[in-house]
Formats: C-alpha cells, structure tokens, sequence
C-alpha cells in the first residue's frame, strides 16, 4: 500500500483510491460498539493508530499509504471503498475519505 501512495505522490496524482472487500473503514471492528467511518482527519487517524484501532495486516496498511498521501500535501485526498463502488466513491458517494488537518 506505501508504495500505491509514493507513487500517486510522485505523479502528483490529486487522489489515492485503495480499493478493497470493505465498503468503509471501521473502528471497533467486530466489537458491538463497531461503527463504519465515512470520513477521518490525519488527527484523527493518529488517535485511532494510537489505539490500535486496525488490524496489521488488513486495515492498518491502506490507512497509513492513504495518511501518507494526504500529509504530503493537505489539499490532497485519499479513498479506501469497496472495488464495486469506486465510481461511487470518487463521487463522495461511498467510502471513507482521508483527509487534512
């Protein structure tokens, strides 16, 4: 996934979409009090990092590679939806948008 985000930085790309099996990241993952996001600030991020809110080797990567994108330059923004809703996505109709500030 870090690698997805340094080369849309490279290419000066204005989105980084991940797409996955999810429709939109989640914090409490299968716990009762689980909750889908439709977006996350970087601060945002780092408190749910700070937590241990996603899994390593599921969540965990496409959030960093999409915070990565979005700290380079803040005006930037990321995606993580699911593939069958990408057209829906970049539309700002699905997903989770990873954002600045």
């Amino acid at each position: 996934m870090l690698s997805s985000a340094l080369l849309a930085e490279n290419l000066n790309a204005d989105i980084l979409m991940i797409l996955t099996a999810v429709d939109k990241v989640k914090i409490h993952f299968g716990k009762p009090d689980e909750r889908s996001l439709d977006s996350m600030s970087l601060d945002e991020i780092q408190r749910y990092f700070a937590d241990g809110e996603f899994a390593e080797g599921s969540m965990l990567p496409k959030v960093e590679a999409c915070a990565r994108f979005v700290k380079a330059d803040p005006g930037r923004k990321a995606i993580i939806a699911a593939l069958d809703q990408a057209g829906d996505a970049v539309k700002g109709n699905a997903g989770t948008v990873v954002f600045g500030g």
